[in-house]
């Protein structure tokens, strides 16, 4: 039963985040509980993660819930456009690519970045506003850096 609840609040954050413009934890918990989902704010954390969710900016320093599902036939529009939206600037550290980007948006450029597919990146590790991403060499990072700074327009 316990599983079942699950998947329909997990339905229902779906439904309510690709419906409404939800900005905060607090707000989606709000609306699952007004559509009769008894949740905590650590269930609607848990449920985030969980749907792999991420933020995407709206404007006036605004952002929203998105689901960057693999069946979009738009992701890779999508995915440049979080990297455009949030990206501050790059620098190579070795075989480390740091990225600065408008706070609040690390998160969501890196679950960007991850979607990619990227093969020489090696994996990604997110904070506010930095994004540290780890290649197999300094001559990687370096091509992974050109090819991003092309994908912004920044070349």
């Amino acid at each position: 039963m316990k599983d079942n609840n699950k998947k329909q609040r997990q339905e229902k954050i779906a439904e309510l985040i690709e419906g409404h413009e939800i900005e905060t934890q607090e707000e989606l918990a709000g609306r699952l509980r007004a559509a009769g989902f008894p949740v905590t704010q650590a269930t609607v954390s848990r449920d985030i993660r969980e749907l792999q969710l991420s933020k995407m900016p709206l404007g006036g320093g605004r952002q929203k819930y998105v689901a960057l599902s693999a069946d979009d036939e738009h992701l890779a529009d999508r995915y440049i456009r979080v990297l455009k939206e949030g990206y501050v600037s790059m620098a190579l550290a070795q075989n480390l690519l740091v990225m600065k980007t408008v706070s609040g948006m690390a998160m969501a450029v890196a679950a960007a970045v991850d979607a990619m597919k990227i093969e020489e990146i090696v994996g990604c590790i997110a904070g506010d506003n930095t994004i540290m991403m780890a290649t197999q060499s300094g001559e990687k990072a370096a091509a992974v850096m050109d090819r991003l700074e092309r994908m912004i327009g920044h070349t």
